[in-house]
């Protein structure tokens, strides 16, 4: 497929996008999957791979994964021409007559697609090298790098399951927020915090797992969030500051024979402390219940 017929191709299927049905553009990113064998500088040039890559984070599941499967295919094409031009170019320099091999699959594409075995404690997706320019607005791409390394954390599903996972999850968070406002940004910190925390890890388990789905994760509240050991510390924690802050009160009594010098009302609680020595008289405190006027005397 030469460059003029992937543009055009490239530029019905942004079209599609914007106002065909679904089925439409499933058709046109099946094509492009069986007829498309781009090299570098033709997605380039093109821009094939930003169209198609920013599809990964649609709506719609099937496009999404189509357009995820087009993506990693390009990629591999593209790592096996490197690794062949680098091969026949060390051939070519060390004089050898024979030709150069095969190129074998780039060990960094075969990762991409492995279980992590790297350090866990460091998952990053810079030092993962994982491309997060899924969508339109860098306030999004942003949100998916910080989900990638908090669902990465301590985790060894591949680079392309936790990416796949982060794209669904900013997507939901999108979605429930009505847009990138102060609850999005707000609530993209919480998650990456709460999938950080160490004793926490069962949150990470079930997302990637898909036993908590992300449109359940992402109206979670804080405590909802948090472990069963967290949520027992902080119940905990609870009962002590309220023990804490109960002081014990003056019994009071509602008595007719005092009368508030406010309102003139008989209405009146009062309770007595002993507030000077043994032989000295008790203190009333005297409170009117209609006005809240106090007094007291002895």
């Amino acid at each position: 497929m030469d460059d003029r017929e992937l543009t055009a191709r490239i530029k019905a299927l942004s079209k599609a996008v914007t106002s065909e049905p679904p089925a439409t553009v499933i058709k046109l990113l099946e094509e492009l999957k069986r007829d498309a064998k781009p090299t570098e500088e033709q997605l380039r040039s093109t821009k094939a791979g930003v169209t198609v890559g920013k599809l990964r984070a649609n709506s719609n599941k099937e496009i999404a994964r189509i357009a995820s499967e087009i993506v990693n295919k390009w990629r591999k094409l593209v790592e096996a021409a490197k690794e062949a031009k680098k091969k026949s170019q060390a051939a070519a320099a060390s004089g050898a007559s024979s030709p150069a091999p095969k190129a074998s699959p780039a060990p960094a594409s075969s990762a991409y697609n492995k279980p992590y075995d790297g350090d866990v404690e460091k998952r990053h997706f810079k030092t993962d090298k994982v491309d997060i320019n899924r969508t339109s607005s860098q306030t999004r791409n942003n949100t998916i790098g910080v989900l990638y390394n908090g669902l990465a954390y301590r985790r060894t599903e591949s680079i392309e399951e936790v990416v796949k996972r982060a794209v669904e999850v900013e997507n939901a968070l999108f979605k429930a927020c009505k847009g990138e406002n102060q609850e999005y940004r707000s609530k993209g910190r919480t998650l990456f915090t709460s999938l950080k925390r160490k004793d926490n890890a069962a949150l990470g388990r079930r997302v990637m797992s898909g036993e908590l789905p992300v449109d359940r994760l992402v109206v979670l509240s804080d405590k909802e969030l948090a472990s069963e050991e967290q949520r027992a510390r902080d119940e905990e924690l609870e009962k002590e500051n309220m023990k804490k802050a109960q002081v014990p009160m003056a019994e009071k009594s509602i008595s007719d024979a005092l009368k508030c010098g406010k309102c003139g009302q008989r209405k009146v609680s009062y309770s007595q402390a002993q507030t000077r020595s043994a032989d000295e008289p008790m203190t009333t405190f005297c409170e009117c219940t209609v006005c809240g006027n106090r007094w007291k005397f002895s």
